[in-house]
């Protein structure tokens, strides 16, 4: 019975939000409530909530501040030299820019964080996509696609997890599925290609305006298509085109950012170093916004990888770090009080939308959890395995982590059923190495799950609904899963 309400529960959920019946929020909130009275435990769900809310508050206490960290170091300037870089690497060109996203995405992940990652990729990738009016979803989809193969890195949780549930030693897990894993990454950055020249066929080719001179390169984007707000704009180079398709396609790829519905703040940026309005969201590129602290760059530099630092050493909790770091940085760049409010006010948006999401995930793991649902769910798909597949558990471990890694915490899986499945591959003479590699097939999937706190950070600042990312994301991040497992397999690392 609990088992299936387990599965109900969470087939209720995707589809609600996948059909934008209910808000996310909501939907976290109100259908493990109702199902948690399904199961006759209706009485329990307050200590359910309380407990899940218990374990994930140092995860929303972490993004609130990292939040209000990062956000003030964008305000300040430290990221725009990576932003003038990503642009000279794209050229306006929709197919390098789903690519530089992926490159991006995919070395800022080295710091073994995801909200890390998605708070810088998208500070620096979303004017960009807005200027040029690409599909979000496609930016949100290849950055936590990519950011999925890298959370296998022993700093970066599942790998230590499994090493310490099978008492192996994590760099003989990681270092044999370091071929593998460069066969998911080379994979993302293929599909980033085939993505990105599908919004180039969509949007048309576009040119920067001055592309000979590199500021003006860096700063203005300027769509080539015979537009009327682009009559009166002065253009240097060559304007050579396609003309952009009248509108998105119904599909995935088209969600969150319709073709030409950033027409007005296009032509807002021929101005070069105007502001851009509000609804645009531009302000990584703005060489005169009144919040850089130029003095300050090599001091906000030596902070932020003092910082990133000692979280990988995991000096102190990742809270603990980033309370202190932004409490630092406000106190440094914004000396003045009122000037330290207005930074808060500004971030304040991302801060509440994120930490809300967290602890409404706190009510769906908390009743998940709490009424033995996961468990009875793990031990069904374990017990379905035929007795003939024994030999073969590496293969099976590897498929099941991705359903298993999606609808469950990885505490949960790793602690959980690792060991259950390891032992099952001991009886038939598998080594619990192969098991452990197997496990860390299913992360590309994973860093798309509703349960992972980070994926609310990537939706939260794209302005993406989460029901259009996991619908558009979730097929290319089990196909990158499966790339993996078979290269793994092929390779004989597993």
């Amino acid at each position: 019975m609990l088992t299936f309400l387990g599965f109900a529960m969470i087939a209720t959920f995707l589809v609600l939000i996948m059909m934008k019946k209910m808000s996310p929020i909501a939907a976290l909130v109100l259908i493990p409530a109702l199902f948690c009275v399904f199961a006759g435990k209706g009485a329990h769900l307050g200590d359910y909530v309380i407990d899940g809310v218990g374990k994930l508050a140092p995860t929303a206490a972490m993004l609130m501040f990292a939040i209000v960290y990062f956000g003030v170091m964008i305000d300040v300037g430290l990221f725009d030299p990576i932003v003038r870089g990503i642009l000279r690497f794209c050229k306006a060109d929709p197919m390098r820019v789903v690519v530089g996203t992926a490159v991006l995405a995919a070395i800022v992940s080295l710091d073994g964080d995801g909200s890390t990652t998605f708070m810088i990729t998208v500070s620096a990738m979303y004017p960009l996509y807005k200027r040029l009016g690409l599909s979000l979803v496609v930016m949100t989809g290849v950055a936590a696609t990519a950011n999925g193969v890298m959370n296998t890195l022993p700093w970066g949780g599942p790998t230590a997890r499994a090493a310490t549930a099978l008492k192996l030693d994590a760099a003989d897990i990681f270092v044999p599925m370091i071929p593998a894993l460069a066969m998911g990454l080379l994979f993302v950055f293929v599909l980033a290609y085939v993505l990105g020249v599908k919004e180039r066929r969509r949007v048309g080719t576009l040119v920067l305006p001055g592309q000979v001179e590199r500021e003006a390169a860096e700063e203005e984007l300027v769509p080539a298509a015979p537009a009327a707000s682009c009559a009166s704009a002065p253009v240097s180079a060559p304007a050579v085109t396609s003309a952009p398709a009248a509108s998105a396609s119904a599909s995935g790829e088209g969600a969150g950012s319709p073709a030409g519905a950033d027409a007005a703040s296009a032509s807002a940026a021929h101005g070069g170093g105007d502001a851009a309005t509000p609804e645009d969201g531009f302000q990584g590129l703005d060489p005169h916004r009144p919040t850089l602290r130029p003095h300050l760059y090599w001091f906000n530099a030596g902070v932020t990888v003092a910082l990133l630092t000692a979280m990988i050493m995991e000096l102190l909790p990742i809270p603990v770090l980033f309370l202190l770091g932004a409490a630092l940085a406000l106190t440094v760049n914004f000396p003045h009080m009122p000037d330290q409010k207005a930074r808060i006010a500004a971030h304040a948006d991302n801060v509440l939308n994120v930490a809300g999401m967290v602890f409404a995930a706190a009510v769906f793991t908390g009743v998940l959890t709490g009424t033995g649902m996961v468990k009875h769910m793990a031990d069904w798909l374990v017990g379905a395995i035929p007795e003939g597949m024994g030999p073969h558990m590496a293969l099976v471990t590897g498929l099941l982590s991705l359903p298993l890694t999606y609808f469950m915490s990885n505490d949960g899986f790793y602690f959980g059923v690792l060991p259950v499945l390891a032992e099952a591959g001991a009886a038939h003479g598998v080594s619990p190495l192969e098991i452990a590699r197997a496990s860390l097939v299913g992360q590309a999937l994973h860093m798309s799950s509703p349960l992972v706190p980070a994926v609310y950070v990537l939706v939260g600042m794209a302005k993406v609904e989460f029901g259009d990312h996991t619908r558009f994301t979730v097929k290319w991040a089990a196909l990158t899963s499966l790339v993996v497992l078979a290269a793994g397999m092929l390779f004989g690392i597993i």
